[in-house]
């Protein structure tokens, strides 16, 4: 569904993403771990098509993104660390109007509620402008976006960042839902035990190289910080 072939980004003469070879499959949550400039988010971007790599190639459902953004993104979702939504609107009308944007324009108001049942946004709430929401909220806007979107492909760079542990919880829950309905997710986090608790895969960057990669039923708490660790150590 996702794949990097030797994937690589540089600016300037500094190596950002260096030959970057990885692969995402329907159902699978991948995150990527590693310190700040590790080139997690460089990865997610390349993917976006948001920047253009220096060589290799970003790949969803066969497509590389570069020669066919348009059709690439038809598939995807992302949510960023502060999602972008419109403050003024409603959480029911950022819904109805991203979903128009990405074509899906022929749903019913119920639908729409029916998407925030989903993500567990009450519908109260939903009728309430977003400026009045917490973070946690805004990511569930995101999600039932990405649900309207019928998104193949989901896109996260630090979405738990600055969640507290019940909306946290309640954000990997809705990953793992997304998941075992075949999505295929690529998150970039920092959050070492969400990464264990709603991930299948785990790869761990350094200096734009993916350094060790690992499946979430191999290991532990425990032994994921220790490998994390031991592979931050210069």
């Amino acid at each position: 569904m996702l794949k990097a072939v030797e994937l690589t980004k540089n600016y300037n003469g500094n190596t950002a993403l260096d030959s970057l070879d990885l692969s995402v499959e329907a159902g699978d949550v991948y995150c990527l771990l590693g310190a700040n400039g590790a080139g997690k988010t460089t990865t997610i971007n390349l993917f976006l098509n948001f920047i253009e790599p220096s060589g290799g190639k970003a790949l969803i459902k066969g497509l590389d993104v570069t020669e066919q953004p348009l059709e690439t993104k038809k598939y995807l979702a992302y949510i960023p660390e502060q999602v972008n939504l419109y403050r003024n609107l409603s959480g029911l009308e950022n819904l109805e109007y991203f979903s128009a944007l990405a074509g899906q324009d022929s749903y019913t108001k119920d639908d729409f509620l029916t998407f925030f049942d989903e993500v567990g946004l009450q519908r109260e709430a939903a009728e309430r402008r977003v400026s009045d929401y917490s973070k946690g909220m805004r990511q569930k806007v995101g999600i039932a976006i990405a649900l309207a979107k019928k998104a193949e492909v989901l896109l996260l760079d630090e979405p738990t960042s600055g969640l507290d542990p019940k909306a946290s919880n309640e954000f990997s829950e809705l990953l793992t839902k997304l998941s075992s309905n075949g999505c295929a997710i690529l998150m970039a986090t920092h959050d070492l035990f969400r990464a264990k608790e709603s991930g299948t895969k785990i790869g761990i960057m350094k200096h734009g190289r993916l350094v060790t990669e690992m499946t979430t039923d191999e290991i532990g708490h425990t032994d994921l910080e220790r490998i994390y660790l031991e592979n931050m150590n210069d």
